[in-house]
């Protein structure tokens, strides 16, 4: 089920089959070396999930952008502002958008209910995807149906591996799939933890393209 899938870093995603190429959050693309997207969705403002310049790699004429209303402000050309809660097709793809903020109240500001940032379920091919963006388990995203559960496990400012697993055995997806680890923050090795604690469900890690920027000691490569 991710046979279709790159990961660049971070939460930085291409899915491309069925005529299609999507991005999602893209960072660590190349101009000229990466197609362009006929769909770019973002999840949210911060620098490591939307940077217009990272955008305009992977962009051609007729691209269509997704992204919450505050990151649509900043965006011209094909554009849709999306808020949590929202169905919707675009250029073929079934999109919900579900919330992504932080619960903890250590973590609030971080990523604020009252940004109505988000996550997406999409449906490509045969399957459901869900990409958490950022976000801590919040009690709207256990009645998420999905088949793959792309979710964050750097902690810090999102969940750690642990509350990861523990979101993931809530919504009990077909294969869970860590990101957000390995660059800013989180170490390679939670997702081995990760995998773990998410037992039974079933947890694929892909390789990033580009390399990890942590350590095990948590220091820059």
């Amino acid at each position: 089920m991710l046979e279709r899938f790159t990961w660049f870093r971070q939460s930085a995603y291409r899915w491309k089959g069925d005529g299609i190429t999507i991005y999602i959050d893209p960072w660590g693309v190349s101009k000229g070396t990466d197609e362009p997207g006929d769909v770019i969705f973002i999840t949210h403002a911060h620098f490591d999930h939307f940077q217009p310049d990272e955008i305009e790699k992977v962009r051609k004429p007729g691209t269509k952008l997704v992204a919450p209303r505050d990151v649509a402000k900043e965006l011209g050309g094909d554009v849709k502002a999306v808020r949590p809660g929202e169905s919707f097709d675009v250029a073929g793809i079934k999109v919900e958008t579900v919330p992504a903020y932080n619960t903890h109240p250590e973590k609030l500001q971080n990523h604020p209910k009252q940004n109505q940032w988000v996550g997406y379920i999409l449906t490509l091919g045969d399957h459901r995807y869900y990409h958490a963006g950022d976000t801590d388990d919040a009690p709207e995203l256990h009645g998420i149906k999905t088949d793959v559960a792309f979710v964050p496990i750097g902690d810090t400012y999102t969940m750690g591996w642990s509350e990861a697993a523990g979101l993931i055995k809530k919504i009990q997806p077909q294969l869970a799939v860590p990101m957000h680890y390995g660059f800013v923050v989180g170490l390679p090795s939670d997702a081995d933890r990760f995998a773990k604690e998410s037992a039974p469900v079933k947890v694929q890690t892909l390789k990033p393209v580009n390399a990890f920027e942590k350590t095990e000691a948590g220091k820059p490569a």
